[in-house]
């Protein structure tokens, strides 16, 4: 089954980082991502870029809306994701619980749901 890691974090932690801890992290994943693939977990992982970047979109009643910014304003932000594949819920727990940047905000597990044509 597939389960997609969600990683928060607090922008402002990582822009307190030092150019080292920084980097440090960024290796930690790399690694992470190489024992993913070779353990057959791995299916795609990407950083997101700073929240400022982003763009909302909504559709109401047929008319499109486009806002700078997030969502939602919150404590911790969108920073990145994990698309594992683990046996289990119990299994995907596991793997998300060992994601290096898991240690400076959350990670959140969720099952995708597989959409089929009716």
């Amino acid at each position: 089954m597939k389960y997609l890691c969600l990683i928060y974090i607090e922008e402002k932690k990582l822009g307190a980082m030092t150019t080292d801890d920084y980097n440090a992290v960024v290796d930690e994943c790399l690694t992470y991502e190489e024992r993913l693939q070779k353990s057959g977990h791995f299916i795609a992982a990407q950083a997101l870029q700073p929240i400022e970047t982003a763009t909302t979109l909504r559709l109401q009643n047929g008319k499109l809306s486009i806002t700078d910014g997030p969502f939602a304003e919150t404590k911790e932000q969108l920073a990145g994701f994990y698309l594992i594949d683990a046996k289990d819920l119990n299994e995907a727990i596991q793997v998300a619980a060992k994601i290096p940047p898991g240690r400076l905000g959350c990670v959140e597990v969720r099952p995708i749901k597989e959409l089929t044509q009716s």
